[in-house]
């Protein structure tokens, strides 16, 4: 059962990257933000990236997988708030 918390710890990345695209998607829509800094969003994704780092390093593949998901999610968002955000418009 050592796999066991790999395969949760997996779990829980892959559907957090899902609900973190939800965000990419309606951050395209509404092409601002409000209320949510980049820089919180910007620390998770560092963090992300460290993960990709780390996961392999435990053995724990299924998470690097979800931890993919993670942070490409993450990154997308940030590259597209600031993006909106220097583009003059309201941010």
């Amino acid at each position: 059962m050592s796999w066991l918390p790999d395969a949760i710890n997996g779990t829980f990345e892959l559907a957090s990257g899902f609900f973190l695209w939800n965000n990419v998607r309606i951050l395209v829509k509404q092409r601002s933000i409000r209320g949510v800094s980049i820089v919180t969003t910007a620390v998770f994704t560092l963090w992300g990236f460290w993960n990709l780092f780390y996961y392999p390093h435990l053995g724990q593949w299924l998470s690097f997988v979800g931890g993919l998901n993670v942070v490409s999610a993450n990154a997308t968002w940030v590259y597209l708030a600031v993006r909106y955000s220097n583009s003059g418009r309201e941010a």
